[in-house]
């Protein structure tokens, strides 16, 4: 027979079992389905961090207090630890002892209540800073402008305020030039930053941005700060410069041995690398889960053609008897598993496509262009692999034992 006849009654017996063989595409669509849309949620649960860490500047450090997490140098006890100042940032300013520091800005934060005309918003968090802060956490403003050195220098009582700060607040009116009462405090509002989003705990656009002097003389004191940003000249500079921030600091805290810190120093960098190591691993097992069902369809295959070959016993006979050699009778029934797969592959290809569409335990999916090809591939494989065992059990058997066959 040629291929379109051997296609032909391929089709003719796959139709003769509808349900049957409805059901055991239904293994293989499920299975490529399956990959398609796991690999998608793993690949966009990696891009959705990737882009959380990335809003923050791939540039950027953290200088905490503390020799915990990111300090890559041993830790301290608390005893004895000696907080981050506002010399500190001084310190890591100094081009000549940091040249591959750029930007440096000393953070205190709190959290407090604002008022507007009646409305009253408890801020996430309300940031004293210098105007590198900006740069460095990579904030733009969408409204207005960012406050200035010379606003930090004579404690003016301004302020940037996030997005969702601005929306609770004065809900659609323009916040620019009005004046806002923080914690007691009235603050004038000089620019709204862009919305960044986010899918942690904490919103970032729910915060207060104010002169440094100002949130101290206000809210905290003038003593400690709670972190130093630091921003680094570029991103392929901030191991150079997180050596040179320990460097100063051991210095400014009179430490001999880089094993026993009281400060830690992380990078955005670092963080996007071990989340991108991370991800790739959760994706590849959400893959071979995926591939698994993929994997049972292909046995439901063997199952179905098994019968199959078992119920057409004496019609093999018959076309054996009567001149029909092995090779019809393997293309046959190789035929029909492959065109079983062919067919499930490839709505579940469609499937797969149309669930990523949807968002999944607040994820957004980014489907992986070679996971499609590939599960599809995967599948007509199987379908020839599982396939082969029925088919060449079918043309193995003897025409005089096969006609016998009730």
């Amino acid at each position: 027979m040629n291929p379109l006849e051997t296609l032909r009654f391929a089709v003719g017996g796959l139709a003769a079992n509808k349900v049957r063989s409805a059901l055991t595409m239904l293994g293989v669509l499920i299975g490529v389905a399956a990959v398609i849309i796991l690999l998608a949620v793993g690949n966009g649960s990696s891009q959705s961090v990737k882009d959380s860490i990335e809003k923050l500047g791939t540039n950027s450090l953290t200088v905490s207090s503390g020799g915990g997490f990111g300090g890559g140098r041993g830790s301290s006890s608390s005893a004895g630890t000696k907080p981050l100042t506002v010399d500190d940032a001084r310190a890591i300013a100094d081009t000549t002892a940091a040249p591959h520091v750029k930007a440096v800005a000393p953070e205190v934060t709190t959290s407090q209540t604002a008022v507007y005309d009646g409305t009253s918003h408890t801020v996430g968090q309300v940031v004293g800073t210098y105007p590198a802060y900006f740069e460095a956490s990579n904030s733009k403003v969408d409204k207005g402008d960012y406050f200035s050195a010379d606003d930090v220098l004579n404690t003016r009582k301004v302020a940037v305020i996030g997005s969702t700060t601005a929306t609770d607040l004065f809900g659609t009116a323009n916040p620019v030039g009005r004046k806002v009462v923080i914690g007691g405090t009235p603050f004038t509002v000089v620019g709204v930053l862009a919305t960044k989003g986010g899918t942690g705990f904490q919103d970032p656009d729910d915060v207060v941005v104010a002169p440094l002097p100002t949130v101290q003389n206000a809210f905290t004191g003038f003593g400690s700060v709670n972190q130093i940003l630091v921003e680094a000249t570029s991103s392929g500079a901030t191991t150079d410069a997180q050596s040179e921030i320990t460097t100063v600091l051991m210095s400014q805290h009179g430490l001999k041995d880089p094993n026993a810190l009281d400060f830690s120093v992380s990078s955005q960098q670092s963080l996007l690398d071990t989340q991108s190591d991370t991800n790739k691993t959760f994706t590849v097992l959400l893959g071979a889960v995926a591939a698994i069902s993929l994997l049972v369809g292909g046995i439901g295959i063997t199952n179905i053609m098994l019968v199959t070959v078992t119920e057409r016993t004496r019609e093999i006979g018959i076309r054996k008897a009567i001149g029909a050699p092995r090779g019809v009778i393997l293309g046959q029934f190789l035929a029909e598993s492959t065109l079983l797969s062919l067919i499930g592959g490839g709505l579940g290809v469609v499937g797969g496509l149309i669930g990523s569409h949807f968002t999944i335990v607040g994820i957004k999916p980014v489907i992986i262009p070679e996971s499609v090809w590939g599960a599809f591939a995967i599948a007509v494989a199987i379908g020839l692999f599982f396939g082969g065992y029925p088919a060449n059990r079918a043309a193995g058997l003897r025409p005089i034992e096969a006609l016998r066959h009730e």
